[in-house]
This record gives C-alpha cells, structure tokens and sequence, in this order.
C-alpha cells in the first residue's frame, strides 16, 4: 500500500522554517496577545470605577451614594468576569496550538516508522523453500459450548 503523504525537506530554523510554517510562532504570540487584553480589560475596570465614584460625587444625598456604589460593584463584577474569559480564550487557542504540535510529532514519527518498514520489506528474504517444515500436528482449539441464559 503506497503512502499519499508530501516529502518535505526539514528546514534547520531561522527564516527558512519562518516562511515554511514548519515553525508556529502564534503559540508563542498568544502571551503577549493575553497580557495587552488584560490591558485593556483594566482600562475598562478603572473607567467604571471612575464613573461610580464620579457619579457617587455628583450629588449630595444617600441616592447617589448608592447608585455610585452599584457602578462601582459591577463594574468590578464585569472586570472580573471579562477577565475570566479572555483568559479562558487564551487558554483555548494555546491547546489547539499544541495539539497542533502534538500531531506534527506524532506524524514525524508515523513517517519514520514507515519507512523503517518499507527499508525492512525491501530487504532480500529468505525463500519459502529452504525453510523446515514444521513436524509438529496443527492444533485448533475446539469451541467452547454455550450456555443458554438464566431466567428468574
């Protein structure tokens, strides 16, 4: 059975595995992707928190006091929450990322497995003829009888 599969040359690094896409260089982006999201999602915390204590400072009284107090709590809620799911994002391209890996190493290996078997096929055999008969009897197991399922 042939193998369907391109021979690339494997590229020794630098920008021949740059321009080959032998090398991910998104896994490795992700990081500096995750910590300029986070950035932005403190920016975001402290202009709710700004507008709370601005709105909480506007008026005099309880009323405002308290509407302040409620922006504030949930613009702290929403930080946290964007906070947990830009992380969780994250998390999910750097996994897909490294089974992308994961499956280029195991290929490699496929494909040297491969060839080691084919290297051994090739290889001179010996002919059926100068082989010994076996003189031992071929043995077949007998069947095992069946037992009919229990009722109760």
């Amino acid at each position: 059975m042939a193998r369907a599969t391109q021979k690339r040359k494997a590229s020794s690094g630098g920008i021949g595995s740059f321009l080959t896409f032998d090398r991910m260089v998104a896994g490795q982006m992700i990081l500096l992707i995750y910590w300029a999201g986070l950035g932005v999602i403190a920016l975001i915390g402290f202009t709710v928190i700004g507008a709370g204590v601005g709105l909480a400072l506007r008026e005099d009284g309880v009323a405002s006091l308290l509407s302040g107090t409620g922006v504030g709590v949930a613009g702290l809620f929403i930080v946290v929450v964007l906070t947990l799911l830009w992380r969780a994002v994250c998390e999910f391209y750097i996994a897909v990322f490294r089974i992308s890996d994961d499956l280029r190493a195991l290929r490699r290996n496929d494909d040297a497995l491969f060839a080691a078997r084919s290297e051994n096929r090739a290889a001179p055999q010996a002919s059926p003829m100068s082989q010994q008969p076996s003189l031992q009897p071929s043995v077949e197991p007998t069947p095992q009888p069946t037992q009919p399922p229990l009722s109760y």
